[in-house]
């Protein structure tokens, strides 16, 4: 088995709190008023306690519903030293070439800290408001047609290209990214899974059972195995999208789970869900279903709960437990081949901790992961070392 990758969430989608914050997928996330505005100082908050804690990267969402993530994530870049930023954005709204250029820039800028959430989009009516009148099928082609170019461009390719929806000619990219982000990919319809198998390098799924996981991860492996040419060597490696509700003991987590939906109505779930059940997405059907759009029956597979998507689009369970009952959890997904690991949960500046602190030295214990930047002790490195001197507080340290 191998080491698993964890990766956290920037919640640009209208601010963070102690509550779920709803909206994605065409529902409002509401009026913002969650006590935690989106703003630099606290997204860097999370962004560097999750440096620190050892989380490889920050997906931080695309939509109408959060802040554009490009811009986001430039600004935070600087605020971080090894944390690598998931940048979700969706293929219709950018030329391929400057997503091209975009992608070298940041890459190169950051010191190879970008990595791609390429999101076709599953919902007309947001797609119209960013000028797209594509239809979803429609949506799908172009999105393979930009990936075609865009990975063209990044292997140092001259690109003359003429498809159904975009078109380059005698393209040449100055500044290829080093190194070429790896680009993730979510899609549990046909034509998603189509585009994914042949371009992706990380194929995203949302937290269903394990069983079901099982079954979509062995539906792209195929589809995936009938484009090795395309895929010129590169292995499709698997991830998945789970909040998280990690504590001490189950009961005390269990409890916060059921905090998060005590206070919401039957009435608010109903509107939610109603506007949810329209969306496009195969995805988004399949986490509906889950729910059922009841607060009853809502624990799917043992520490596997499904009430964040009564009221929040995309991503609607997550893993609820003790430490080790959501290291158990993990492990079973990793034994089906899912080695990459995106989460979030409310708020998400303290359970960045819990997971951290609690589920990850777990992990590391049974062999599963290691920390990518271990401290290396305080007594290594001297206060005021890089002075030409030391602190005589540290001097006595390291003298014990």
């Amino acid at each position: 088995m191998s080491k698993l990758n964890f990766h956290w969430f920037l919640p640009t989608n209208g601010g963070d709190g102690r509550d779920v914050v709803g909206g994605g997928h065409g529902v409002s996330a509401g009026n913002g008023a969650y006590g935690r505005p989106a703003s630099v100082p606290y997204l860097g908050q999370i962004a560097r306690s999750a440096e620190q804690l050892g989380f490889d990267a920050a997906l931080t969402p695309t939509g109408a519903w959060c802040e554009d993530a490009w811009v986001t994530t430039a600004m935070l870049s600087s605020l971080s030293e090894r944390l690598r930023f998931l940048v979700a954005f969706r293929p219709g709204l950018v030329a391929p070439y400057l997503a091209a250029q975009m992608a070298g820039t940041f890459q190169n800028l950051s010191g190879g800290r970008l990595l791609l959430n390429v999101v076709t989009g599953g919902e007309s009516v947001e797609q119209r408001m960013f000028g797209d009148f594509l239809d979803k099928d429609a949506r799908y082609t172009r999105c393979a047609e930009f990936l075609h170019i865009v990975t063209s461009l990044w292997r140092g390719e001259t690109v003359t290209y003429s498809g159904e929806y975009l078109s380059v000619e005698n393209a040449t990219l100055s500044q290829i990214p080093d190194p070429v982000p790896d680009i993730y990919f979510g899609g549990s319809s046909p034509a998603g899974i189509e585009v994914a198998a042949k371009y992706a390098d990380v194929y995203l799924t949302w937290g269903e059972p394990p069983e079901a996981v099982a079954e979509k991860i062995e539906r792209v492996r195929k589809v995936a195995a009938q484009h090795a040419i395309d895929r010129q060597g590169r292995e499709l490696r698997f991830g998945i999208r789970l909040h998280t509700i990690a504590r001490d003991t189950s009961a005390a987590a269990w409890a916060e789970a059921d905090r998060l939906v005590s206070h919401i109505s039957e009435e608010e779930i109903a509107r939610i869900q109603s506007g949810l059940s329209r969306s496009e997405s195969e995805g988004q059907k399949r986490m509906l279903a889950l729910n059922a759009g009841s607060k009853e029956n809502l624990e799917i597979y043992p520490n596997l709960w499904a009430g964040v998507g009564l009221v929040r689009g995309g991503a609607g369970t997550a893993m609820v437990g003790s430490y080790t009952e959501i290291a158990d959890l993990v492990e079973a997904y990793a034994e089906l081949g899912l080695e990459e690991f995106v989460l979030s949960g409310y708020p998400h500046l303290e359970e960045a901790y819990w997971f951290g602190e609690g589920v990850l030295p777990e992990l590391t214990r049974r062999g599963l992961w290691q920390h990518p930047a271990p401290v290396t002790g305080r007594a290594a490195v001297p206060f005021g070392a890089h002075f030409g001197t030391s602190h005589p507080d540290q001097q006595k340290v390291a003298a014990s």
